[in-house]
C-alpha cells in the first residue's frame, strides 16, 4: 500500500497522520516509538494488503505534529489522549470503529494506556518491543519494586547530552556512537543492513524529534541516590520514568481484554533486562560511575517484567502470546518484516498472504 499525509485537529493540537487503504478497510492504529515518527511505519506499511484501513501519526513533538509540551507527570497520558481523540475525526476511520493497536517501544506504553482508558475502542494489541508496564528504569524485580524511593537513574538526566544536541542539530553524520545515525545502526537493529535502502528516510524520522525540556529528554532534579539524578516533571523521559508511568495493574484489571500479541527480539538492546539504556546496567559494566552493586541498585528486569504482567492479564481473563525473534534487534517491523506482517494479519483476522 501506499500512504497519504494529512493534517488533522484533535485533543486541542495539530496532528500529522500517514493514511492508507480504503475507509472501510479493516482498521489498524499505529503508534510509533521514541525519537522516530510515524514515517518509521513507511517499510511495514508497503508489505500490508490493501483491506486494511492504517492510520498512523506523528505524535506530539514528533514528525510533522505539533511540537506541544508533554506533561511527564502523566505518564504518557498526553500521548495517549492525542492518539484516542484521532479516533473520531471524520475521514479517518469508520465511526464507531475498533482497530488493531501496532505499537513500537514508547509508543507500547502509549497503547497500554489506550486501552485502560478506552477499551471499548481497542480491538487488538501487537506490541512491539514495548517499554515495561512499569515505565523505564529504577526497578529492581518483576513486581517493579522501585529500587530507590525518588526512582533514581529514570527521566530527563538519563539522555546523553551530546545524543540531543545532534538530534537538535540534525546531525546526519556517522562519526562516533552518538550520531542519530550510529544509535540508529547500532541499537533500533541488530544488523544495520536490514535498514537497506530505507536509511534515509528511518534517519530523517529521528531528526524530527523536538528537543528540549518539555519534549525530549525532559528535565531532571537532582537525587541523593546514584547516580544522582531522578526524573523531573515536564518531557519524553519522565513520561516514560516508573514515578509517572506504572500501569501494570491497571493495565491486568481493565474490564474489556482484548488479544494482546507481543513480538521482540532477542538481540534488543533498548527493551531487554540488559538495556543498554538502562543506567543500572550501564553501571554494572563500569560505563557510569559509582555504581553501589547489584544488592542496591540492580539492572530492571525489563522484559520479565512485561511477561510477568501479560501473565497476569491472561489469569485475569485475557490472552496474550509472546513472539521471539532470534538474532532480532529493537525493530522487529524493519528486521524481520514478513513474519511481523504475520503476526498482525493474524490479530487482524486477515489471512496472511500479501
Amino acid at each position: 500500500m501506499e500512504s497519504a499525509q494529512h493534517t488533522v485537529s484533535a485533543n486541542g493540537i495539530t496532528q500529522a497522520v500517514r493514511v492508507a487503504g480504503p475507509p472501510d478497510g479493516a482498521p489498524v492504529l499505529l503508534i510509533h516509538g521514541n525519537v522516530s515518527s510515524s514515517a518509521f511505519w513507511e517499510p511495514l506499511i508497503r508489505r500490508l494488503p490493501a483491506t486494511l484501513r492504517v492510520v498512523a501519526p506523528d505524535l506530539r513533538g514528533y514528525g510533522d505534529s505539533q511540537t506541544a509540551p508533554v506533561d511527564g507527570t502523566r505518564g504518557l497520558g498526553d500521548f495517549a489522549d492525542d492518539v484516542a481523540a484521532l479516533l473520531d475525526v471524520s475521514g479517518l476511520f469508520t465511526a464507531g470503529a475498533r482497530p488493531v493497536v501496532v505499537a513500537h517501544s514508547l509508543g507500547g506504553g502509549v497503547a497500554m494506556r489506550l486501552l485502560v482508558d478506552h477499551p471499548e475502542r481497542v480491538a487488538g494489541l501487537l506490541l512491539e518491543a514495548p517499554v515495561s508496564p512499569y515505565g523505564f528504569g529504577g526497578t529492581r524485580d518483576l513486581a517493579g519494586t522501585p529500587t530507590t524511593p525518588d526512582f533514581a537513574g529514570t527521566g530527563g538526566g538519563t539522555a546523553n547530552a551530546d545524543f540531543v544536541a545532534r538530534l537538535a542539530a540534525k546531525d546526519r553524520g556517522e562519526d562516533g556512537p552518538t550520531s542519530p545515525r550510529t544509535v540508529l545502526r547500532t541499537t533500533y537493529v541488530a544488523d544495520p543492513a536490514s535498514l537497506g535502502a530505507d536509511e534515509e528516510l528511518l534517519l530523517d524520522s529521528m531528526l524530527t524529534t523536538a528537543t528540549g525540556d518539555d519534549n525530549y529528554p525532559g528535565t531532571a532534579v537532582a537525587s541523593p541516590h546514584w547516580p544522582g539524578t531522578a526524573a523531573g516533571e515536564p518531557g519524553v523521559l519522565n513520561a516514560l520514568a516508573p514515578a509517572h508511568f506504572r500501569i501494570a495493574d491497571d493495565l491486568v484489571s481493565v474490564a474489556a481484554k482484548p488479544p494482546i500479541t507481543w513480538v521482540r527480539g532477542d538481540a534488543d538492546v533498548i527493551v531487554s533486562d540488559t538495556s543498554l539504556f538502562d543506567l543500572a546496567y550501564l553501571g554494572s559494566l563500569g560505563t557510569v560511575p559509582g555504581w553501589p552493586g547489584e544488592a542496591d541498585c540492580p539492572p530492571q528486569p525489563m522484559v520479565g517484567q512485561t511477561r510477568a504482567v501479560l501473565e497476569r492479564y491472561a489469569a485475569a481473563g485475557g490472552t496474550y502470546q509472546e513472539v521471539v525473534l532470534p538474532g532480532c534487534g529493537h525493530s522487529p517491523h524493519l528486521e524481520r518484516p514478513a513474519e511481523f506482517v504475520a503476526e498482525l494479519l493474524a490479530l487482524v483476522g486477515t489471512p496472511a498472504e500479501v
